[in-house]
């Protein structure tokens, strides 16, 4: 995986990855200048919980589809996770960066990863909902939280979007609550439509 780099004080303790060649954002236009994905439940099927297998890694439906619109589009593309994992205990730093590898062996390279390795009663600034990871990974790629879209699964995840100041996008799946999907300010079907929508090209 690429190197970590330093996160910003508005994450403290967050892990931030951003590659050396990154996509640059285009300076115009109605769509996202950055899409953050969330990643278990997103991009992959979160199926064992607390992943650190990469042979266990399962994409979800259209995913690799949806990126490469994106990159088509020459959009920037990250990954925004809480990986509670680390801080229960379950999970090493080695062990999410070789599933990260994975994902990008299968999706391509991403522009940005940040990860929260905290538990949930550690009281972190970065774990979702909290703002920290959406703001760290537009801080890390030069684009205003206003020019970001960030896409996942269930509330939390577009709840860190909106504190964020950025747009959020539930794409829903088995565990995704009922009330979660009502309090969504967009949902799409899936991955594929959830993009299409953020260019312009159809519902959410």
């Amino acid at each position: 995986m690429i190197a970590a780099a330093e996160a910003p004080a508005f994450a403290p303790g967050a892990w931030l990855y951003v590659h050396p060649e990154r996509t640059r954002p285009r300076p115009d236009g109605d769509a996202p200048r950055l899409v953050l994905f969330d990643r278990d439940g997103t991009l992959t099927v979160d199926d064992p919980p607390y992943n650190g297998d990469p042979a266990s890694v399962r994409l979800r439906p259209s995913a690799r589809e949806a990126l490469d619109v994106l990159r088509a589009e020459h959009v920037p593309v990250g990954v925004v996770s809480n990986q509670s994992g680390v801080g229960r205990g379950l999970l090493t730093r080695a062990q999410v960066e070789s599933v990260a590898d994975r994902i990008e062996q299968l999706l391509g390279r991403f522009d940005a990863w940040v990860f929260c390795p905290h538990a949930p009663a550690a009281g972190c600034a970065c774990r979702k909902p909290a703002p920290g990871l959406v703001l760290a990974a537009a801080d890390a790629l030069g684009v205003a939280p206003g020019d970001t879209a960030v896409i996942g699964d269930i509330g939390a995840d577009v709840g860190a979007a909106a504190a964020a100041g950025a747009t959020g996008v539930l794409v829903p799946t088995a565990v995704t609550r009922p009330e979660e999907i009502a309090a969504a300010p967009r949902v799409a079907p899936d991955l594929l439509a959830a993009v299409h929508s953020l260019l312009g090209r159809g519902p959410a």
